[in-house]
């Protein structure tokens, strides 16, 4: 018996977290066949080859890789997102290396599980060379919008994920750049391969290379066993480097070397290892600035500078944040058990004059905590901080703008308008 394409099996032995991701998964409108143990898992999978394999390395009655490899002996065909609770992608790699489709390192968000999930779900077999891009009318591949900036960028990312060329990613924080690279990842030959994101400022430098490259046991102080690194990890895949400008000028140097010629070389190797990954990288700074003052190599970046993709901040997205606002507070109210169904014209108004220093992460905040701790099924000026009360008490009287035309015939069909008409 086969289990449906769209029946995840969820392997995870703590009930309280296969319920969070059942729902997430449900949701999203997938079937859930849950196991909370090794044998459990084999038994389900056995008697409905499933797909996809949500698997926690682990699990109470064995190694949740030693489980991947028994499924993929049997159906070589399953595709298993591995779960690690470590914030190393040793164990990551090492199922990886094992058949593994791609892996989640706790803690994860729901966008990140749906975007793996969704990814594995996809018939390779059946997808068409070029996938069509869904571009619906107010979104692509994760973004929300329609809006000349956007529209641009649609184009760009569906162009350049047919190839192979390494992109640099810019935009302000909170723009949405993993979102891209994501996208990228999505559309490429490479899609059915990992995509391993790797945040260059979150990592202390003297880890950062091993994070990178790897290491061998016993090469330094607490390499307690061989750790093959992010770049190996994406064997086949997509390399997602963010936060680039943050890596010390000696990481710089052995990056270089990296793509020059596609090898890694952990720390305390003799030998390098050939790989085949693609590079996509971001960073919220002027990068050519950093060349100029020194902070980046100028080789390294026009190394990677091949096709430059841009992210306008949120306030020169035009109706955007509103199409935004309402897909984030449907969202919310579904998890908080709220009625909120759409915004007011007041704070329609005022979130198309606010500048969004925090772009959508800001957006998303401001959206929880009014899910959270308010009731109704409108969300009023009152609800929100008083920045947002503040822009609207001096605003400027309504300008046309070419791309979002008059304010108060963008805010009145949205009066009372449904938020599904967004969705």
């Amino acid at each position: 018996m086969t289990a449906g394409a769209n029946t995840v099996l969820l392997v995870v032995d703590t009930a309280s977290l296969s319920t969070v991701y059942a729902t997430l998964l449900r949701r999203g409108g997938y079937q859930v066949d849950c196991a909370f143990s090794a044998a459990e898992a084999m038994a389900r999978h056995a008697s409905a080859a499933h797909r996809v394999v949500l698997l926690d390395l682990m699990l109470p009655d064995g190694d949740g890789i030693d489980v991947l490899r028994a499924m993929r002996a049997t159906d070589p065909g399953v595709r298993a997102i591995v779960i690690t609770a470590n914030g190393s992608i040793n164990r990551a790699v090492e199922a990886m290396r094992g058949g593994a489709f791609d892996f989640l390192v706790k803690p994860f968000d729901e966008n990140r599980l749906m975007r793996a999930v969704a990814a594995a779900s996809v018939d390779v077999g059946d997808a068409p060379p070029e996938p069509a891009a869904p571009v619906a009318e107010s979104g692509f591949h994760g973004f929300i919008g329609r809006s000349n900036a956007m529209h641009a960028i649609y184009d760009v990312v569906r162009n350049v994920g047919r190839s192979s060329a390494t992109v640099f990613i810019t935009g302000e924080s909170g723009t949405g750049k993993e979102v891209c690279a994501q996208a990228i990842h999505a559309l490429s030959p490479r899609r059915a391969g990992p995509f391993v994101p790797l945040n260059c400022g979150a990592i202390p430098h003297d880890l950062l290379e091993s994070e990178v490259f790897g290491h061998l046991k016993g090469s330094f102080t607490g390499a307690i066993g061989d750790r093959p690194g992010a770049a190996a990890a994406a064997d086949g895949g997509t390399l997602f480097l963010d936060e680039i400008c943050e890596m010390d000028p000696d990481l710089q140097t052995k990056m270089l070397r990296f793509l020059q010629t596609s090898t890694v070389q952990p720390v305390g190797a003799s030998t390098p290892r050939k790989v085949d990954v693609r590079i996509v990288c971001a960073t919220n700074r002027d990068p050519q600035a950093e060349v100029e003052a020194g902070r980046f190599r100028a080789d390294l970046f026009y190394r990677l500078h091949v096709v430059p993709v841009h992210l306008p901040p949120l306030h020169e997205r035009g109706r955007d944040v509103i199409e935004i606002a309402e897909a984030l507070l449907a969202d919310y109210a579904r998890q908080e058990g709220k009625a909120f169904r759409r915004l007011s014209a007041p704070v329609a108004a005022a979130f198309l004059r606010y500048h969004w220093p925090g772009n959508i992460r800001e957006l998303q905040n401001v959206l929880r905590h009014v899910a959270v701790l308010r009731e109704g099924e409108e969300v009023t000026l009152g609800m929100l901080p008083p920045r947002f009360s503040e822009a609207s008490a001096v605003a400027a009287p309504v300008r046309a703008t070419p791309e979002t035309g008059d304010l108060r015939a963008q805010l009145r069909p949205l009066v009372g308008a449904p938020l599904d008409q967004f969705e």
